[in-house]
């Protein structure tokens, strides 16, 4: 017999196209073997409490169907309960919608996800814990301030339903205001803050976000390590000609990069922020971020 999985739906991921594409998909997993239940998520942060009303009812092996937003919804639904108990797997199907995570293995998106399933490949990954001033939160792809985040946060807030437009809408307006800001924060190794102004900081587990962007490349979901990535005040002009840099991972060559593999980060900042985590925007006062070491069993 094969896999019994609880899949935690987004049915508006994609304009609606999660919920067209979910029962053919359903079926191919089906005839492979595999048995689903499905329940279908109503309003933002349904899907961490579906998550974790079925761990504390047992069930151990979940697919987020949606994009990044969906598994880290379901991610924190899973910690803290699941780090001293039984290590649960999260399966992916991006139905109509991207996963960032997911390209650490392929580019074949939907496919490469129902072959793992149907293959059963599970690979151990790290959960990165991030303590904050009201709370705690755990993700599996990246945290990240600065730049980066004040184009997220302005397509999350003006531009939400523009689609493609919203997003390079987004990108002009945050390269007009151009805000290039210190983060103090010091990781494992450094006795001092780094209070130097920057252009963004990223902290991940995987390589890529944004669907392409290759913000990490030296990135493992294994290695019981964070992945720093800091790009300093790089000028307006030099930004647009290094983009590309974005995208293949060559901008952590350019002089104003730094990167480094950590297990602990700690922050000293004045007042809450706004970050990306997982692409959900937020906004918080960061004040340490960690490593669970193969916390999560992850279908790739």
């Amino acid at each position: 017999m094969g896999q019994s999985y609880f899949a935690i739906v987004n049915p508006a991921a994609g304009g609606g196209r999660s919920r067209k594409l979910l029962v053919p998909t359903l079926e191919r997993l089906r005839a492979g073997g595999i048995r689903v239940e499905i329940a279908e998520t109503r309003a933002r942060g349904e899907a961490t409490t579906l998550a974790r009303d079925a761990y504390q009812a047992g069930v151990r092996n979940f697919i987020a169907v949606g994009g990044d937003g969906t598994s880290y919804e379901i991610v924190n639904g899973l910690y803290p309960q699941a780090f001293s108990a039984e290590r649960p797997t999260l399966a992916f199907l991006p139905l109509g919608t991207g996963n960032s995570f997911l390209r650490d293995f392929s580019h074949s998106g939907v496919e490469y996800a129902i072959e793992s399933l149907l293959a059963g490949r599970r690979r151990a990954c790290d959960v990165l814990r991030l303590g904050h001033r009201t709370g705690v939160i755990h993700f599996i792809n990246l945290l990240s301030m600065g730049f980066s985040a004040d184009v997220a946060t302005l397509r999350a807030r003006r531009f939400s339903h523009w689609g493609e437009l919203g997003y390079r809408a987004s990108i002009f307006l945050t390269l007009a205001r151009f805000n290039r800001r210190p983060f103090p924060v010091r990781v494992e190794g450094e006795t001092e803050f780094d209070r130097r102004r920057c252009l963004f900081l990223t902290f991940s587990n995987s390589k890529f976000t944004g669907g392409t962007m290759m913000i990490a490349p030296q990135a493992e979901i294994n290695d019981g390590l964070v992945e720093y990535v800091r790009w300093g005040p790089i000028g307006r002009l030099g930004l647009i000609r290094n983009l590309p840099g974005l995208y293949d991972g060559t901008h952590i060559q350019h002089p104003l990069a730094e990167r480094k593999a950590v297990r602990s980060v700690r922050f000293n900042l004045d007042a809450p922020i706004d970050v990306m985590v997982d692409g959900e925007v937020l906004t918080l006062h960061c004040e340490e971020l960690d490593v669970l070491p193969g916390a999560l069993n992850v279908v790739a």
